[in-house]
């Protein structure tokens, strides 16, 4: 039986699989069915990730011929040629697993440029440097993603040195030959997917362990071609707080791994609306009528070339727990959200960080002030400053991790860690999207020093002002009552709910039963105890299976801490509890 294991995105018809394709290309689709503007691509399915593994990680013959194919009409579209002038088409190969996994899978930029295609391009733009600054680039990309090569790379050697110095570490080198590169990249975003960090990744989300990844093959454009031309991400609200205003950051002169590696720092979304204020226009249009279709937070990684906008991808936001709670009560007020969904896009964990301690006010006048950079997940977060973490560590988070920037392979120690600190870098940068996603307070950008600065000692990490303060400053809770986007979802899921939640008032609730004396019981034992109690009280009912446990119990009335929390908890059991009757 013959199968395509590729589909052109700009001719893909009705609306194809997110399974099949993963979200990036999906979204590339999307773009493209909206008629905004996206370069052309195709992308190789899921299934032919799967058939790769199944045959040894092997590319097979026919999928050869369907790339290969591909390329073709990509060809044919722009009117270029790939692997040779006189107008070199060169594309970008990327991840792009069915679930969003930002940061956690690789990409490969400048790819089809060798000695012959640096000269071509060159002429073309008529800018021999750009050729070189690309060429550069791409080796510099391949030799790390597809060789493997980990050695910290100078763009400025130049192609020929960086080629050089990779085969003398490795003992092999870059092919000239740009199918070779093109089958090469493919099968290392095809491995990508089984790393270690992706592993770690899905493990920690309770995603499918054989999730595979797509690869999307795109007709590059170029951030770095000239001052008219940089590259930038936009958040359509601000996804640190919630706030209904765009967030971004723009590079000029550079291409997306400049500002997702934190090599350089980026400069705000506003530099671009001075530098272009027409392609900033058009952005923002284009962001919002994203949003409108799509109901939520949009990501969008776009690229300047020579004055003309391409978005390169969009996506559903990663957000700290408080934009996500402000993000799903604003949406509900704007009409674009019944109840139900609003609800649906806050978890428990994500209400529970939203009320996380924040510092007493007046708490760091007389503090030490040891680095202050661009906070961009909100959060107190208090331990010894770490550029090492003991890999071992298998207990609850503990201590800050300082690094100058970070990368995919850092997301074990990321997990192991109470906050984030870096010297390099943005808002948009690896550490800051990887620190929202898992929700931990992170300050990037400090400078350089700020390792030496608080390496081994005591800290407390402010990821809303930037601050890293020497010591542990004294924090409080905030209260529910107070936030009107908290109250909102609080009284929104109290009328969805079967189980009634009242907080914790510091007096004894007359017949409740106290649990907290056995919170290390295992759940069994604690539902058992709880049959035939009609209210229960603890601090335990902050874990989900806690508070399924009281539902499974037949209690009437939980009292916890926090009432939007477990309301939303109670609410999650009762959908899977739905589900898994009707799956029988």
């Amino acid at each position: 039986m013959s199968r395509n294991w590729t589909l052109d995105l700009s001719e893909a018809g009705g609306e194809p699989s997110r399974e099949l394709i993963g979200g990036k290309a999906w979204s590339v689709w999307w773009m493209s069915s909206m008629d905004l503007p996206v370069p052309p691509a195709f992308v190789v399915t899921t299934e032919a990730c799967t058939d790769y593994f199944e045959r040894g990680e092997k590319l097979s013959d026919s999928l050869r011929e369907e790339i290969r194919a591909g390329v073709g009409r990509l060809e044919q579209r722009l009117g270029r040629s790939f692997g040779r002038g006189p107008s070199p088409l060169l594309v970008s190969v990327r991840s792009g697993a069915s679930v969003s996994m930002p940061g956690m899978m690789d990409t490969v930029l400048n790819l089809g440029i060798n000695d012959e295609v640096v000269g071509a391009l060159g002429a073309e733009a008529d800018d021999a440097a750009f050729a070189v600054d690309t060429y550069a680039r791409f080796c510099a990309s391949y030799g790390e993603i597809v060789l493997g090569d980990f050695e910290e790379i100078r763009l400025a050697d130049g192609p020929e040195k960086i080629k050089a110095d990779i085969e003398g570490r490795l003992g092999t080198g870059i092919p000239d030959d740009p199918w070779e590169q093109l089958f090469a990249a493919t099968e290392a975003v095809f491995r990508s997917s089984r790393s270690r960090r992706a592993i770690t990744y899905r493990k920690h989300y309770g995603l499918p362990e054989d999730l595979g990844t797509a690869v999307t093959i795109q007709a590059m454009v170029f951030g770095n071609l000239d001052e008219h031309s940089g590259t930038g991400v936009l958040f359509s609200r601000n996804p640190l707080d919630g706030e209904p205003t765009p967030y971004g950051e723009f590079l000029a002169g550079g291409q997306g791994e400049d500002v997702v590696s934190g090599r350089v720092d980026p400069q705000p979304l506003a530099d671009l609306e001075r530098h272009d204020p027409d392609a900033f226009a058009q952005l923002i249009e284009s962001s919002a009528k994203l949003e409108e279709v799509n109901r939520d937070v949009q990501d969008i990684e776009f690229t300047l070339e020579r004055g003309k906008l391409y978005l390169l991808q969009a996506r559903a936001a990663k957000r700290t727990g408080e934009a996500a709670v402000r993000i799903a009560a604003d949406l509900y007020r704007e009409g674009r959200l019944s109840a139900a969904e609003a609800l649906a896009r806050v978890t428990p964990e994500q209400a529970h960080t939203a009320m996380r301690r924040r510092l007493v006010e007046g708490s760091e006048e007389g503090a030490e002030l040891l680095a202050s950079g661009l906070g961009s997940c909100p959060g107190i977060a208090v331990g010894i400053a770490d550029s090492e973490p003991d890999p071992g560590h298998e207990g609850p988070p503990e201590g800050v991790l300082v690094r100058s920037t970070t990368a995919p392979d850092d997301l074990a120690a990321m997990l192991r860690s109470t906050g984030i600190v870096t010297e390099r870098g943005g808002s948009t940068s690896h550490a800051a999207v990887v620190g929202r996603a898992l929700d931990k307070p992170c300050v990037v950008g400090c400078g350089d020093g700020t390792i030496a600065a608080v390496a081994g000692r005591v800290v407390t990490v402010d990821g809303t002002s930037g601050n890293v303060y020497a010591g542990e400053l004294a924090t409080e809770q905030p209260s529910e009552a107070s936030d009107e986007h908290l109250r909102l979802l609080a009284d929104l899921a109290a009328e969805a709910c079967r189980i009634e939640v009242m907080p914790m008032t510091g007096e004894p609730v007359p017949g409740a039963l106290d649990l907290d004396p056995y919170a290390e019981e295992e759940t069994e034992e604690l539902e058992r105890r709880m049959v035939g109690a009609r209210v229960v009280e603890g601090q335990l009912f902050v874990e989900k299976a806690n508070v399924a446990a009281a539902i499974n119990a037949g209690c009437e009335t939980i009292v916890a801490p926090l009432r939007l929390p477990v309301l939303l908890a109670a609410l999650a059991v009762g959908a899977d509890q739905k589900a898994g009757a009707g799956r029988a």
